[in-house]
Parts: structure tokens; sequence; C-alpha cells
């Protein structure tokens, strides 16, 4: 088990653990099904079992951890069905802020979007999968930031918590990254042309890859996905 440090995170004892197993689970540095040993993850991060109950609790309540009575607690599977909601949610809010930004988009946001768009070209020729994953996120994240809706992007980033989680899994597939680059740059240029409709495809093309490429994986890897 390898937990990124607490300094790495904003708040309390607790919201500092909880970030560290978060981020731990999200980037499938701990595995689904990988149990969780209180004592282990206490003395890896140098805190008492308070604060990870807490964490533990938390991630619990966000599906992201299964605590099994007379088992112990583990990393959850992946749940296709809970996969296909997060996306579902998620298409819908993207579509909506891209035909928005189609409209609305200033030349400063695009300038934004094309300096991030330039970094991720940069991480994919450089093989960084955990950069380009970040910079993939924080595309979407101006994207939502740049309607002016304040609590969009939290409730997007609740919302698709699951989503995010396997994409991790998809990523790493031969050509997958560079064909989301291209996806990306597909949706820029909708934006730049202020096409709403055009906007919408894209978007919808590229947020639909992921349930169909993660479907053919839940047969090849059985074990990280709950049993249907």
């Amino acid at each position: 088990m390898t937990l990124a440090s607490l300094d790495d995170f904003p708040g309390t004892l607790a919201q500092k653990t909880y970030g560290s197993l978060k981020q731990a689970i999200l980037s499938l540095h701990l595995k689904p099904g990988e149990v969780l040993r209180k004592p282990e993850i206490c003395q890896q991060l140098g805190v008492s079992r308070s604060p990870v109950a807490e964490a533990l609790a938390r991630l619990a309540v966000e599906g992201l951890v299964d605590v099994v009575p007379q088992a112990g607690t583990f990393v959850a599977r992946f749940s296709l069905e809970e996969i296909r909601e997060g996306a579902f949610l998620r298409e819908a809010l993207e579509l909506a802020t891209v035909e928005l930004l189609a409209t609305t988009i200033t030349d400063d946001q695009l300038v934004q979007l094309r300096r991030n768009l330039r970094i991720q070209a940069a991480l994919v020729s450089d093989g960084d999968f955990p950069g380009f994953y970040q910079m993939d996120g924080q595309m979407h994240e101006l994207m939502m930031s740049f309607t002016g809706f304040k609590r969009l992007p939290q409730i997007a980033e609740t919302s698709w918590v699951h989503v995010d989680r396997a994409r991790q899994l998809i990523l790493p597939q031969p050509g997958r990254v560079q064909a989301t680059l291209k996806e990306h740059e597909a949706i820029l240029a909708a934006l730049e042309r202020r096409d709403p409709q055009a906007a919408r495809e894209t978007t919808r093309h590229h947020l639909r890859q992921l349930v169909a490429l993660l479907e053919p994986m839940m047969r090849s890897k059985p074990e990280l996905f709950v049993s249907l």
C-alpha cells in the first residue's frame, strides 16, 4: 500500500486522511477488492485510528469502500450499473455545458483551453498517463467553470466519482490517450467555431467511449467488477 503524504491535502487530520485514501483509490494504487487494514493505514500516515475510521466511513458513503461485517473493509469493486449512471449524469451536464459555451465562450477562455491541450499533447508524447489524466480532468473542470454556475463543478465531481475511477482502467490501453487527445481537440475546435451542435456531437462521442470500452474489460477482468 502506497499512500500520498498528508501534507499534500488540506483540512483536518481526518480530511487529510480521507484525501490520501481517496486519491489512492481513484488512481487505482489501491485495487478494487483490496483489503484496507486500519493499523497499516495508521502506521503509513502516522495517525491514530480515529481519523482513519472517519475517512473510511466517508468513503463508504461515497461507494468507494465496502465495509463487510465480520470480514473487513475493502476497496469497492467496479459496478457497471453505477458507472453507467454516472456516465449518464456526466453526459447530461457536459452536453448542456458545451452547448452554452459555444455561444458564450470568450477569447481568453479559449486561450486557457488551448494551453491545457498543449500540455496534454506534451504529456501524451512523454507517456505520462497520470499527468494526462490530471490535465484531462482540468479541461472538463475549466469548461464547467466557464458557465458561471458556481456549484456545477462540485455537483459534477460528486456525480461521476465512479466514472473517474473507471477511466483509469481505460487510459493505459494502447492508443487510448492519443484518441482521447484527438477527441478533446475536436471539442475545442467546435467551441472555437461557436457551433453548439458540433460541440454537443463531439462531446457525446467522447464521453460514450468509456462504457463502450469498459464492457469488454468486465469480461476479461471480472475480479475487478461486482458480479451481475
